[in-house]
Order: C-alpha cells, then structure tokens, then sequence
C-alpha cells in the first residue's frame, strides 16, 4: 500500500433541526457579529427564518449578503467582503447550495488576506486563515462543507479557477434534512448527480487512498438507494438526510483524491456557458465514463456493485459496462438532458473549451491518460449524445 494522508478539520453536525442552534453554537465561539451568505432564492423560500431567530434569540448580532452567483465570479467573493468589512462581522455563516458556500469561503479567507482572490489561484497560496466559516448546506450536493477550496469564476477570461488551501476547510457543518424538504425536484437532481460525479471520480482518481474511497463508495450506495425517492418523494426525510450525508463523504472524499476529466469539462463549461455545475457534470458523467473504463474496469464492477448490480460472473469490463448502464438509467429517471447541446454549449468554441480544460489539474489524475484530442472527442461525443 502506498503511502498517504488524510486530513480534513471540519467538524460535523448531523441531526434534523440542527441548524436552530446556530446562535447557541456561535455564542459559544464568543461571537459578536456573523454575515450571513446566502442567494435571493434561499431568503425568499424563507430557509433563513428559524436561523435568523435563532441568532436573536441568543443576542447575536448579524448581516446577510445575498447576492451570491451561480458559478461564482471573483467580483462577487469581493463584494461581499466590502460588506463584511463595512457591518464589521467576526464570523461567516453559509447557508445555501455550493455557490454560497464558494462565496462564503472566499470571504472568509479575504477577511484576513490582503489583495484579491484570483492572486491566490492555485494550491497553498494563502498565508493566513480567514475568519471562522459555519456552513449551513441546503442542497445535497456539492460536499464544499468539508473541502479545502472554493471554485471562482474569472469574468474577463470566463475561466473557472479554483483557489485550494487547508484555510478554507469550515470550522463546522451543520447537516439539517430539514432545509432541504422543499428542494424542487430539479435541482435535487442536478445536485444529487453532483454528489454521485464527486463519488465516481473521487474513486477512480489516480490519488485516491484506501480513506477516499472508503467514503466514495459509501456515497454511491446511498446515492444509489436515495436520490430516486428524494426526486419523487421530496418530503421523504430519511432520503434527504442520507442524501445530506452521502454528499458530505463524497466532499470529504475528493478534498483528499481530487477528481477528473467530468469537473476538468463541466468547469469550462461553466465558465464559458454559465451552465449550472451540477447539470453540466451530470450529463458529461457517462461519456467520461466510457472513456475511461478501459484504465480501471475493477473500480468500475466496484462502482455497479454499490449501485446496486449483480456482477456475480460478470468480467470487470462487464461489470463495468453494467456501471455505466446504471448512470444513464439514473440520468433518465431524473429527466436529466442526454447532451450538453441540450444545456446551451455551441462547439463553436471547442477550441477553447479543449485549452481550457486541459488547463485543469484534475485531466492529470483522470484514471485514463488524457490529451487534448481525448477531450475534444470527449466533448464532441457528448454533444452528439454518441455513448
């Protein structure tokens, strides 16, 4: 067994109406002040209400910034660091999907840092922790409540960047199923295919540990069992809360394996398109699947046995084929697009869509050796829909 290491600082808090104790919590850490980072759509569902009392009741004062982007770009992260600049918080509380746990990460860390986000691209950059960060998740999901960075937007070069350092693990994650009972039906999807494309790739990544995919594979089996019923049964809190948490290994699970050719794509794509993440990921999961079966048909039999298979005398490839079957089946029965054409992408930019991606360190982990004439095939396959 080859040598690794795990670490993930985050504390975690699993219970349904855990996120009530927020102001309990923050009183305990000495707060005085908390901004609050969240969208439009989380205040007007009325999700921050009960934290919102919560932080009253407990006599904490607090601000909330609710301009966070889908795909967030380094102008908003700046943004709301004004803000907390000007109200003067001493603590940040996320409460949202992965856009506001992005946004709420690189505010945190700009709190204490000094020029601006994009200087600290890349890995190990930042000198200094941010503020204390609280992250309240309400989708399920992109696991950013246990991982070490935060995806920005460039606007000028509509390139996805991610800035990557332990300073942006949360201090804690409260995991309430209880957010997440109205979810609409779509956006369950798309993130709930999320959690499963971190899982599969976190799995098969070059560097993965013995740790990671004990957590990967864990996540695919509840994925597998749970995210159905959350699409068609949204009030049906045991598969939200198992959702909540197969979201949470998956994040826990990529923080320490990192992950592959579908994020080195979907990052682009949403850079360029401003196509949700999650969907992007969701419909380019089976053609990179594909791609790369041939490097690694044991994980993959592994993969459809934890989707629920029976790969009893099946060889690996089969098995793995079997795997693949299973994704797109579950991309059905989700109603998610078959092709990224179908999302908005024009193969008009496939040049820098191919540059772009193969920009992305996770190409170099990808199970499968990678070129750049992989991934515009890759890319033209799944405009195509040729599986």
């Amino acid at each position: 067994m080859s040598s690794f290491k795990f670490y993930i600082p985050t504390a975690v808090e699993c219970d349904r109406g855990i996120s009530r104790k927020i102001g309990e919590i923050l009183k305990s850490n000495q707060a005085q002040k908390a901004l609050i980072v969240t969208d439009q759509g989380i205040r007007k569902a009325g999700l921050l209400r009960t934290i919102e009392q919560s932080l009253t009741e407990h006599e904490i004062s607090y601000d909330v910034f609710d301009e966070t982007e889908p795909n967030p770009s380094a102008e908003s992260i700046m943004k709301g660091l004004e803000r907390l600049k000007t109200v003067g918080t001493d603590h940040v509380v996320a409460v949202g999907g992965g856009s506001s746990i992005d946004t709420a990460k690189g505010i945190a860390i700009m709190a204490c840092n000094t020029g601006h986000i994009l200087d600290y691209e890349g890995v190990g950059k930042i000198p200094n922790p941010g503020y204390p960060l609280i992250v309240i998740p309400t989708t399920a999901g992109t696991g950013s409540e246990v991982t070490a960075s935060t995806i920005v937007t460039n606007s000028l070069t509509r390139f996805k960047t991610a800035v990557i350092s332990p300073y942006l693990f949360p201090k804690l994650a409260l995991l309430d199923a209880e957010l997440t009972l109205k979810l609409p039906a779509d956006i369950t999807a798309a993130t709930g295919m999320d959690s499963l494309t971190h899982a599969i790739e976190s799995y098969t990544s070059k560097t993965a540990t013995p740790i990671s995919r004990a957590f990967a594979i864990q996540a695919i089996e509840l994925i597998g069992r749970n995210l159905p019923k959350a699409y068609y049964v949204g009030d049906d809190i045991e598969s939200r809360e198992n959702m909540l948490v197969a979201s949470m290994l998956a994040g826990a699970a990529f923080s320490q394996s990192r992950l592959g050719n579908v994020h080195a794509i979907s990052h682009t794509l949403g850079g360029i398109f401003n196509i949700a993440h999650g969907i992007a990921n969701a419909v380019l999961l089976p053609y990179v699947m594909k791609f790369n079966l041939p490097a690694c048909p044991d994980k993959m039999r592994d993969i459809a046995s934890a989707l629920g298979a029976d790969t009893t005398g099946l060889t690996f490839r089969e098995a793995g084929d079997k795997a693949l079957q299973l994704v797109c089946s579950m991309n059905e029965a989700l109603h998610i697009p078959r092709t990224i054409q179908q999302l908005g992408v024009s193969l008009e930019l496939l040049p820098k869509m191919v540059e772009d991606s193969m920009r992305s360190g996770n190409v170099l982990i990808n199970p499968r050796l990678t070129t750049p004439a992989d991934i515009k095939a890759i890319i033209e396959n799944a405009y195509q829909g040729n599986l």
